[in-house]
């Protein structure tokens, strides 16, 4: 028998296969090494992180952010639009209107006055927009910030500690709520006004401005602390709180370093609905004439000086009004997409 025909004896004849590389077979598992692929890396991100990635993707958030963008720059650089534009708020041009007080053309509007000229007293429509928009703004973002911070502090402190404590601010908060706000108003501002100004004097606008801030302060504070108030009674029996106390934390650190950070969601939502309600009652107030007033530039007194002109100059007032409705809406359709972006469980 030759050697080729030898049965069971493997590698002996000339024919006899060697086993191929594992490799070239094909088998799971077993690659070159200088060809390994590298397993697939996952990057871990944190709920801001994946709330940012949601308010990009929704159209709503990126268009109402940017009109906000739009509204708050063109409020901080008043005083710049007004250097550039060659014309401040307190210039009057005379000469553009007829006999009668009204703008002479279609409203007053040329290459000067882009968005014409108030009738009566021949103002600048465009620059008073402007300087309108930085008064309401200034006034609504430190208003919101106030209301924010005094509600952060008596809702968290109501919420842990509870008992007689949570009682009486609870007792506070619905007495506050209870009060008629416009009532109030008729009556402080001027009460305010007469105690630190004589009949005859002119009144600041910084004191009126601080007037409406503390108004808006003390009946708004409420929303924001019951807001907290019911966040923090559902989280101070949380594992991180009970720890924090078996390790010896002081109330203070268990307030605003274990609490608090856990609220900035429902706060940062709750202040994006606050700015756009503000706006609108501080031009509510102006246009009743307590709150702003001539000569300072205002969205809700410029509404109001545009009523007796509404059918010789309509433009007057759908500008004015255009622009608070546009602000007041492009909040709150940010703060809708905010509110959503942070819930995850939202099905937008």
């Amino acid at each position: 028998m030759s050697d080729r025909d030898a049965p069971g004896v493997p590698g002996v004849g000339r024919l006899a296969v060697s086993p191929a590389p594992a490799a070239e077979l094909g088998e799971p598992g077993v690659r070159d090494a200088g060809t390994a692929a590298e397993p697939p890396e996952f990057v871990g991100r944190s709920p801001g992180q994946l709330a940012w990635m949601r308010l990009k993707r929704d159209r709503v958030a990126v268009v109402s952010g940017g009109a906000l963008l739009f509204f708050i720059l063109l409020a901080a650089a008043a005083p710049l639009v007004s250097k550039l534009y060659g014309k401040g708020p307190q210039d009057r041009f005379p000469d553009r209107l007829d006999r009668n007080g009204f703008p002479l053309g279609y409203a007053g509007i040329d290459a000067h006055h882009w968005l014409g000229i108030q009738p009566g007293n021949g103002r600048d429509l465009f620059i008073q927009l402007v300087y309108g928009l930085r008064t309401s703004l200034m006034i609504a973002f430190t208003a919101a910030v106030l209301t924010i911070a005094l509600g952060i502090a008596i809702g968290i402190v109501a919420g842990y500690l509870g008992g007689w404590v949570d009682a009486v601010i609870t007792w506070v908060i619905d007495l506050v709520l209870a009060f008629p706000f416009f009532i109030f108003c008729f009556a402080f501002v001027p009460l305010a006004i007469n105690e630190f100004y004589g009949p005859r004097d002119e009144v600041s606008p910084w004191f009126r401005g601080g007037l409406l801030v503390l108004i808006f302060v003390l009946f708004n504070w409420t929303y924001t602390a019951r807001l907290v108030r019911g966040q923090v009674l559902s989280l101070r029996e949380r594992e991180f709180v009970d720890a924090a106390r078996a390790s010896g934390a002081g109330t203070g650190h268990i307030l605003f370093r274990q609490l608090l950070p856990n609220l900035w969601a429902p706060i940062l939502v709750t202040f994006s609905l606050n700015v756009p309600a503000l706006i609108t009652a501080e031009a509510a107030l102006s246009f009743l004439n307590i709150g702003m007033v001539e000569p300072t530039p205002d969205l809700g007194r410029l509404i109001n000086n545009s009523v007796d002109y509404i059918r010789e100059v309509p433009t007057f007032t759908i500008v004015g009004g255009s622009t608070l409705f546009l602000l007041v809406l492009s909040f709150n359709l940010f703060g809708d997409s905010l509110r959503d972006a942070l819930d995850p469980k939202s099905s937008r």
